[in-house]
């Protein structure tokens, strides 16, 4: 693994190089796969802001790229709640590869293991709850828009009679509304 520390508009003292080198090691013994680190320490130089330490991290893998960002006022501070957020996020990541085989079985309808019940997790991820099907139907973006308006969704998907393409309508923020379109 390959991990470099660097600073902005900071000078990185040895200490502070050091500590968070060892804080990130650990990490490595946890991710299987991390073929570099980079952490960017900052010091923002706005007065009004009290947490003006702020640590950046990305860990690059095989699988996913992992980023996260604190801030605090203590530079170590800073260092220790950004590897708390990457080892959330590294276990989260563990548990979805260790979760896939299982996922793929209960869509083939069995389990991995005898007696090993497939179940969704408590620990907050998201799990499809509700599967709908549904005629795709050819029409024009205006007439995906007045049906979106008569089921009273956020979205309607739509086979697009000029493309023969299927597209997303949706509504936006703002209250009007936004196609979406697939590219090749």
């Amino acid at each position: 693994m390959r991990l470099q520390v660097k600073g902005k508009n900071i000078e990185v003292s040895p200490s502070i190089r050091s500590y968070a080198e060892e804080k990130i090691g650990k990490l490595s013994r946890q991710l299987a796969d991390p073929t570099s680190v980079e952490v960017e320490l900052a010091v923002e130089r706005n007065p009004s802001i009290a947490a003006s330490h702020v640590a950046e991290a990305t860990i690059w893998t095989k699988g996913p790229t992992l980023r996260a960002r604190e801030s605090s006022s203590d530079m170590k501070a800073s260092i220790d709640q950004l590897v708390d957020k990457l080892e959330r996020q590294v276990k989260r990541y563990r548990e979805k590869r260790r979760e896939e085989p299982r996922r793929q079985a209960r869509a083939n309808g069995g389990s991995v293991e005898p007696g090993i019940p497939v179940q969704a997790g408590d620990d907050g991820e998201p799990w499809i709850v509700k599967t709908k099907q549904f005629a795709v139907k050819p029409m024009t973006p205006d007439e995906a828009v007045l049906q979106l308006e008569l089921v009273g969704h956020d979205f309607f998907v739509f086979r697009n009679a000029d493309s023969d393409e299927v597209n997303v309508v949706y509504r936006r923020r703002a209250g009007d509304y936004g196609l979406i379109e697939p590219t090749e």
